[in-house]
């Protein structure tokens, strides 16, 4: 695209949707809101302070963050993500939910992206938050950006356009204390040096020599979109975060999903991805930017941020429980059952029509990790299992036990099993990317996809 056809798709963007912004709405925005509304396109849930996390294929990232408890300093970060919907408008929240200091973001913009950390030439474009260049988040806090046109996706229905990923810039002055991030992106992004400076308007990559394959202070993407547009979260741990997929190879399962339900739908549809490697239901007890977990706030902890609080979500699909019944966890089949039960009556007293499914656990019988793969937890996961098919708790089932256990060992068929992110032979706890292809093919759409 060349720069007179970016400026013909800045006109055609204004000319369609004005130059006002659309509403912001505290929690998931309702159907039938007007003709535009907006609708949660990318997710990378916050987990907690870098570096405590599980990240996957992570470069050393002593260079880029030499002192891990003074953060970013004075050095731009330039986020890779793939957005599962494309808008002519979008907006950004970036969160500071586990910073102990207030956070500066400055000379934020959002451009395509074209490899490595290059940008497509005239894409990149500046965004403001109240009309301002910069902003500040307090700990805890978080914030959305004003609505920012991006003339490249003047057309977004265009097939051309799928998959394409969106390349998010943004300077800390620093230094920013604790960093918020989400360890496990599978996706590389790119960071300046320490002392760099602000060098998003820059749409080359010699000013990003050091790469991460970590999501930081960026946790939500919106896009403009018919109202009503259903959004599919999925909603879990490692398995659903991705861990042994294929590295910038967007292959776990909710990827999978997505180019299913795309296929027939266009871009009338989001699949957006709230997994968190090492989450539980109902563990740990404790959480706060002093006392970290590697994964993250318990599932009823961080739902209000990741589920309730974004843009049209109309089916959560939640598979987790494997963690809680881990000899980390070490929870009763119980309590996660009592804790899928608080969760679920939650949800659906936040927002009102959600469509709640509930998947089955994958095996992780002889698994090789130290806190996986005994008996006791898979008599755990089997009782869950149950309750998830024949409790009435959930709107549909999606079977993704059926889908990756060899009936003849009880754990992970043998083919699932090697990782394919690093080549190793793999942990027989997480699948790989035949074992998250075959989760993605067994939901049928029907379970996912509101009625009417």
């Amino acid at each position: 695209m060349n720069r007179r056809e970016l400026a013909q798709g800045m006109i055609l963007a204004g000319t369609i949707l004005g130059t006002g912004g659309l509403a912001a709405p505290a929690r998931a925005q309702p159907a039938g809101a007007g003709p535009e509304a907006w609708t949660t396109a990318w997710t990378g849930s916050a987990q907690g302070p870098y570096p405590v996390g599980n990240p996957s294929a992570q470069p050393n990232q002593s260079f880029a963050f030499p002192d891990p408890a003074e953060g970013a300093r004075d050095q731009t970060f330039r986020l890779v993500l793939r957005p599962d919907l494309w808008g002519r408008r979008a907006r950004l929240r970036f969160t500071n939910a586990f910073g102990t200091r207030p956070l500066r973001l400055a000379g934020v913009h959002a451009g395509l992206h074209f490899g490595g950390a290059a940008l497509v030439p005239g894409s990149n474009r500046p965004v403001l938050f109240g009309g301002a260049a910069e902003a500040t988040i307090p700990p805890g806090g978080q914030l959305w950006s004003d609505a920012v046109e991006l003339p490249f996706a003047a057309e977004p229905d265009a097939a051309l356009l799928m998959g394409r990923k969106l390349a998010v810039s943004f300077h800390v002055p620093g230094p920013s204390g604790p960093m918020t991030w989400h360890a496990k992106a599978l996706q590389t992004s790119y960071v300046s040096p320490p002392g760099s400076g602000a060098q998003g308007a820059e749409e080359g990559e010699a000013a990003f020599p050091y790469s991460t394959a970590s999501w930081f202070f960026l946790d939500a993407v919106d896009m403009a979109a018919p109202a009503g547009t259903p959004v599919v979260l999925c909603f879990g741990d490692s398995i659903t975060d991705g861990t042994a997929s294929t590295m910038n190879g967007d292959d776990r399962w909710p990827d999978v999903l997505s180019r299913r339900l795309h296929a027939t739908l266009g871009n009338r549809v989001a699949v957006v991805n709230a997994g968190i490697g090492g989450n539980q239901v109902v563990g740990p007890a404790e959480y706060s930017p002093e006392k970290p977990f590697p994964g993250g706030p318990s599932a009823l902890a961080r739902m209000e941020r990741d589920i309730i609080s974004l843009s049209g979500i109309r089916t959560v699909v939640w598979l987790e429980g494997t963690n809680d019944f881990s000899r980390n966890g070490n929870a009763s089949f119980e309590a996660v059952r009592d804790g899928m039960r608080q969760g679920v009556e939650r949800l659906r007293a936040a927002i009102p029509g959600l469509r709640v499914v509930g998947a089955t656990v994958t095996p992780a019988l002889g698994s090789s990790s130290a806190a996986h793969g005994h008996a006791e937890q898979d008599e755990k996961r089997r009782q869950l299992n149950a309750f998830i098919r024949e409790g009435g708790l959930f709107d549909a089932v999606v079977d993704f036990d059926a889908a990756t256990r060899d009936p003849a060992t009880g754990g992970l068929k043998p083919e699932m099993v090697p990782d394919s992110t690093t080549g190793a032979a793999g942990d027989k706890l997480h699948p790989n990317r035949a074992g998250y292809l075959a989760m993605g093919m067994a939901v049928p759409p029907g379970a996912v996809l509101p009625k009417g």
